[in-house]
């Protein structure tokens, strides 16, 4: 019980710890700096031509410089080493830090101009002199316009980083939703081509035992080179075709002669990345609803072609075609998802259409943009 209670109070000192140790911000200590300098230059021209008589231009850039980098220091280095970028420090806690600053950045910058002129300058670091006075009223506006624009600065800031921030939470519950929505899309997709196949080893089994054994040892290993695959993000056309080669010699084991196929990827595009498993319930409707409900069977090829930076994928057949209507009762998620999924990952760029084919059966024609990241 005893040490329960001793280690509940060590995760605050750790995160005070943990909050002393945090680096100083040099970065923005050193951009702070460079308008600074813009500040002292702009004082001295002020006290050369608005209060003077145009002389001493240098001489005054120096003692400004001084007093300037002197209550910058102080203010703004402890400002920095308690508060941190992008933080302020509350009303009361900024006006004693000033207080502070301004007469000793004052009396301070003073003397160290004064040796570096090689003059003296005891009215302006001598406590209760009148242009010592002066030039601390001086110092205290130029240190609270500074102080303004500095606030204005770190406000900006903030609001543009918790925008940035809104935006990226927002971009990753994007992300999130479509991976999700995607997920879905090639969940329904393989259980697509599953259930037909196992559907029609169910009745191969009764009509020839061994060549069904031979389909199944065929979609046994079809389905252990597929399963990472399926999973992936990303695919490239060489390995996408390389499953679809593999799929069709299993439907061929069922079919016979009734199935011929092709497969037609120029070499140039064999590394091109694409979605997974975008062509497979193509090629599914094609056997299913085109080939398989005829007596001859036909053909089904798969060609990729580069039309310039649009990819354009297509699985034709020589079936019954369009107008024969569907061939045998599917689950409609053939060509509605692969659709889904091309206007989720590439919005209006892509397309998916079914058109008739010119010497009778039908086209599938996938068209993507060719920029998607590659593996």
């Amino acid at each position: 019980m005893n040490s329960t209670k001793s280690t509940v109070p060590a995760r605050p000192a750790a995160e005070r710890s943990i909050r002393l140790r945090r680096p100083f911000p040099w970065r923005r200590f050193g951009i702070d700096a460079c308008w600074m300098v813009l500040i002292v230059t702009l004082c001295a021209a002020i006290i050369t031509w608005g209060f003077g008589n145009g002389n001493h231009f240098l001489g005054n850039l120096v003692i400004s410089a001084c007093i300037g980098g002197f209550a910058f220091g102080i203010i703004d280095g402890i400002r920095l080493a308690f508060w941190g970028e992008g933080n302020r420090p509350g009303w009361l806690p900024f006006a004693c830090i000033v207080a502070v600053g301004v007469p000793v950045g004052q009396i301070a910058g003073a003397r160290l101009a004064a040796w570096l002129l090689g003059v003296q300058l005891t009215n302006l670091h001598t406590l209760g002199s009148g242009r010592t006075t002066g030039m601390l009223l001086f110092t205290l506006l130029a240190t609270g316009g500074v102080t303004l624009f500095f606030a204005s600065r770190d406000r900006v800031i903030r609001a543009e980083a918790a925008a940035a921030e809104e935006r990226a939470r927002a971009e990753a519950v994007e992300r999130q939703a479509l991976q999700a929505q995607l997920q879905l899309l090639q969940a329904q997709i393989e259980p697509h081509m599953l259930f037909n196949t196992l559907a029609n080893l169910q009745g191969l089994i009764a009509l020839d035992p061994a060549r069904a054994q031979h389909m199944l040892d065929q979609l046994i290993q079809y389905l252990r080179a597929t399963l990472s695959s399926s999973r992936a993000e990303r695919t490239t056309l060489a390995q996408e075709f390389k499953l679809l080669d593999a799929y069709l010699g299993l439907m061929s084991v069922r079919m016979g002669a009734r199935l011929s196929y092709g497969c037609a990827l120029p070499p140039e595009l064999r590394d091109v990345a694409i979605p997974p498993m975008l062509l497979q319930p193509l090629v599914e409707n094609a056997i299913a609803h085109g080939l398989e409900p005829t007596i001859d069977g036909g053909h089904v090829q798969i060609a990729a072609a580069r039309h310039g930076d649009l990819l354009e994928l297509t699985v034709t057949d020589n079936g019954r075609g369009l107008a024969a209507g569907p061939g045998k009762p599917g689950t409609g998620v053939g060509l509605a998802n692969t659709r889904a999924r091309l206007h989720a990952l590439f919005g209006a760029q892509a397309d998916a259409t079914l058109t008739p084919g010119d010497g009778g059966g039908a086209v599938a024609r996938l068209t993507i943009p060719l920029n998607f990241a590659q593996p």
